[in-house]
């Protein structure tokens, strides 16, 4: 199911994504999809802790506009990489990844024998309900899963070399807020630290041929990461597009909104 963002991966191309995760609904998903101009959609479990349910029919929406889709989760157990994937997410992305050893379990709760040993269970929406055989069950699966993992804590950047060349994973994703603040200069999106710690996952991206993606705080942020390489960005979040939407319209009904004093 994450097949097409696979092969989209595979190009030198830039994708755009966009997250859901306080107002994520299926109707949501579908606007993002017919506004046009993004790849995918990805919804966040890590802070929203979004329900099986929750991810089965915003994933339905996506496969039925077109779009791949991933969850973004805390990846501590087998269970909560297991069940987002059967309920039709396209991939996982782990959040606040630390160490490489952990994206080796990350791996292995996310795919199939021989490179993993995730359960075999085909009844979900990922195994077309009970309707592929076993072996093309595993093996789509294995082929069309993807994983990506947060490069987000200097822990992680200092061990992002060794994370980058690990077999099977797909993407890193830069997480600038907590990566400043694991740095010690939270918000400071320009600090030279940071931008250090960009390029170094920008040069271990690029030595073990893997895409890298970020959340950019501005355009012109994820106009100088697109420069270094960069080739997924994270654009827009539905809250945000909704305190946008309510911006947009004071904005254009201002006068209306103007403040008049009280009488007394």
């Amino acid at each position: 199911m994450g097949a097409h963002l696979k092969a989209l991966l595979a190009q030198d191309r830039v994708i755009k994504v966009f997250a859901l995760g306080q107002l994520c609904h299926p109707k949501l998903v579908e606007m993002a999809a017919w506004s046009g101009g993004f790849d995918a959609v990805w919804f966040d479990q890590e802070h929203v802790g979004l329900t099986v349910p929750q991810i089965e029919e915003a994933a339905r929406a996506a496969r039925g506009c077109g779009l791949d889709s991933f969850v973004r989760l805390a990846a501590t157990d087998y269970a909560t990489v297991m069940r987002a994937l059967e309920a039709g997410a396209g991939g996982i992305m782990a959040a606040m990844v630390r160490s490489v050893c952990q994206v080796e379990e990350l791996l292995s709760w996310a795919k199939f024998h021989p490179r993993g040993r995730r359960g075999v269970n085909g009844s979900g929406v990922d195994g077309r309900y009970g309707t592929l055989s076993l072996p093309e069950y595993l093996r789509r699966a294995n082929d069309e899963t993807i994983v990506g993992v947060q490069i987000e804590h200097r822990d992680a950047v200092e061990e992002v070399e060794k994370i980058a060349a690990l077999p099977d994973l797909d993407f890193l994703f830069i997480g600038p807020a907590d990566l400043s603040q694991s740095m010690g200069v939270p918000g400071q999106w320009d600090h030279p630290h940071l931008w250090q710690a960009i390029e170094r996952v920008a040069r271990a991206a690029r030595a073990s041929r893997i895409p890298w993606a970020i959340l950019p705080p501005s355009a012109e942020h994820a106009r100088r990461c697109v420069e270094m390489g960069c080739r997924m960005l994270s654009l827009g979040l539905d809250v945000w597009a909704f305190n946008l939407g309510l911006q947009a319209f004071k904005e254009r009904f201002a006068e209306f909104f103007v403040q008049t004093p009280p009488r007394s």
